[in-house]
């Protein structure tokens, strides 16, 4: 039996019996998104802070006047494998802090020795004199002896950090604890011996020294302000201290900060290509969302007012042994009261979560602003890639109590600005030029502030 060939008009092999759906299009639009932009992120520090308004562009955070000793970090010169002190350097130890003569700075700086310690190895051991000691590299555990002569954790200290300041003193001491190389250690040291021969060479040393030891320094509170008399306790007529609070006599201020970039628009796309969509409002929304991604930046690196360089010393603490463990976690947020958030760059929540599996514990989750986030003993660990990581896969997690009322952290902005889109941003008209194009001047203003030293913390070093 054969088959007729379709004689059909148009049944040619490859010929379309209807409308092809490419020329259909040319009768319909198509269903579109709004453009999408991969720069977005969460931004949970500008969600969590409270934001103070700002009316005179600064901020003046006004405290007790604290008797600041010193307890800066040291740096150092590094030549090949020869690791120096800088003279000046020397200046964040406590007692050489006012000291103005260089040159006995510098005759200090060269008598120290450069010390090379493997992991496991013993810097010092308690009991043995005091020498002073500056950490150039890696970390070294403190440990002492506790209640009951059990073993007992003192911290962790790492490059920068310095112990054995008594051995300036002119009754040194012995060691009362044990330092411990956690990692391969580079230690400068400076025995007791060659500090005095140089005190004995030195004037302007021994004069600086005699005025200092001898100084009253006027009572502190456990967190270094001016000590305020009370009296409590008494019976009948005794006579009560007087006091009075004293101020810090040049508070901190806060300049808002500003964010800015021109956005430029053709003429013919604003006035011929706005249907569906606006262009001129499309390209905004992108250009405010890129804004807000640089001041959350700004508010966490910059160097006059961001978060990670704004931390109080003594609020920085080092992990025990690299990654980030329970035990890390707890010690930073027991360092201030109300502890409200945990921040951390994803790949440290990662660690985090990896540290806490092996040990057989699943935090819990907690609800912030609607969303379902990780937490830490209730507290929320909020993800935050503008935290920077290293090039050695080492990275910071911040922890904060916020707020003005608690003494906390705050994010500061003005409101009310002409030509305001949103809280502290304007998009203003500049001009149209002669290739018509149309430009606006995008702009945010902002800044954060650290009211307490203790509001703000930072577990650094942290191993992802």
């Amino acid at each position: 039996m054969t088959t007729q060939p379709d004689t059909t008009p148009g049944s040619a092999p490859g010929h379309s019996l209807s409308l092809t759906t490419a020329a259909a299009r040319n009768l319909t639009t198509t269903t579109k998104t709004p453009p999408q932009m991969q720069g977005i992120s969460s931004r949970w520090l500008l969600k969590v802070l409270p934001w103070v308004e700002t009316t005179g562009g600064t901020f003046r955070v006004n405290r007790r006047l604290t008797h600041t000793l010193g307890d800066g970090r040291v740096e150092f010169v590094v030549t090949g494998a020869d690791i120096g002190v800088i003279p000046a350097e020397l200046r964040e130890i406590p007692l050489l802090r006012g000291l103005t003569d260089d040159a006995a700075l510098g005759a200090l700086a060269e008598r120290f020795e450069q010390r090379e310690y493997a992991a496991g190895e013993t810097v010092v051991s308690r009991g043995d004199p005091v020498r002073l000691l500056l950490i150039a590299h890696g970390k070294v555990k403190r440990t002492g002896v506790g209640k009951y002569g059990e073993e007992v954790s003192l911290g962790v200290l790492a490059g920068g950090d310095h112990a054995g300041d008594q051995a300036l003193t002119p009754e040194p001491g012995e060691w009362e604890q044990t330092l411990t190389a956690l990692t391969k250690c580079t230690v400068l040291a400076l025995p007791v011996e060659e500090f005095r021969e140089v005190a004995d060479r030195s004037r302007a040393l021994r004069t600086y020294l005699d005025e200092y030891l001898s100084r009253a320094i006027p009572r502190q509170n456990k967190r270094g302000e001016a000590e305020i008399e009370l009296a409590s306790g008494h019976a009948g007529e005794a006579a009560l201290p007087g006091t009075f609070v004293d101020y810090e006599l040049s508070p901190r201020e806060y300049e808002l900060s500003v964010a800015q970039t021109v956005l430029r628009v053709h003429s013919r796309v604003a006035d011929l290509y706005n249907h569906p969509m606006n262009q001129v409002e499309e390209q905004l929304r992108l250009t405010i969302e890129a804004l807000r991604e640089r001041q959350e930046h700004e508010m966490v690196n910059n160097r006059d007012f961001g978060l990670l360089h704004n931390a109080d010393l003594a609020q920085r603490i080092h992990t025990r042994t690299g990654p980030p463990t329970p035990d890390d976690l707890d010690e930073l947020i027991s360092r201030r009261r109300k502890t409200q958030f945990l921040l951390a760059h994803p790949k440290a929540i990662a660690a985090i979560g990896r540290e806490c599996s092996s040990r057989g514990i699943y935090p819990q989750q907690t609800e912030l602003h609607g969303t379902a986030v990780r937490a830490w003993r209730g507290i929320p660990l909020l993800p935050c890639n503008k935290i920077p990581v290293s090039r050695e896969g080492t990275t910071s997690v911040l922890a904060m109590r916020t707020g003005q009322e608690n003494q906390g952290v705050i994010g500061l902005h003005q409101t009310g600005i002409p030509d305001e889109v949103q809280p502290g941003l304007n998009v203003r008209f500049m001009a149209v030029d002669d290739k018509a194009l149309i430009s606006y001047l995008v702009s945010t203003y902002f800044s954060a502030a650290v009211l307490v030293p203790d509001a703000l913390g930072v577990l650094e070093d942290v191993e992802i």
